[in-house]
């Protein structure tokens, strides 16, 4: 479990050191933001949707680690697929993060965020990204918040 642990830390601090797709995206056609009051986080995604598809994502903002981290991994996992892919993620994701997911289930390197689990007030750092992914998905015009 220590090895776990130790590569869920160097995976989260990689990504919040040196966030993947971070910056506004000039080509996006969907964004939303996202807060997370308690936190202090704040995230705006950007997306390039076309014909049901994610040709492109990024973000830009301010957060914990965990919350960069969580937001540049999904970046990651979430360019090429279809609208319908993220939504089936997301859920995967935050079943993970508190503590309903299986980490053995393919998520690839987003399964060490299953030791979000244990910390019950992280779980909103963990998801605020991908909230903020849905809004902009569904185009909902309010922010988002995790409180």
């Amino acid at each position: 479990m220590s090895e776990l642990r130790d590569l869920y830390q160097e995976v989260i601090l990689e990504h919040s050191k040196k966030p993947k797709n971070y910056g506004e995206l000039p080509s996006a056609n969907h964004k939303a933001e996202g807060y997370n009051p308690l936190c202090g986080d704040h995230y705006t995604v950007f997306l390039d949707i076309k014909d049901g598809a994610i040709e492109n994502l990024s973000f830009r903002g301010s957060g914990c680690a965990i919350s960069k981290a969580s937001a540049s991994m999904m970046t990651q996992s979430l360019k090429g697929k279809t609208t319908e892919q993220a939504e089936a993620l997301f859920t995967q994701f935050h079943d993970l993060v508190t503590g309903h997911g299986n980490p053995a289930e393919d998520m690839g390197k987003l399964a060490v965020f299953a030791g979000v689990s244990e910390f019950p007030l992280r779980v909103k750092c963990a998801t605020l990204a991908w909230h903020t992914l849905r809004a902009a998905i569904r185009g909902d015009q309010e922010a988002i918040s995790t409180e």
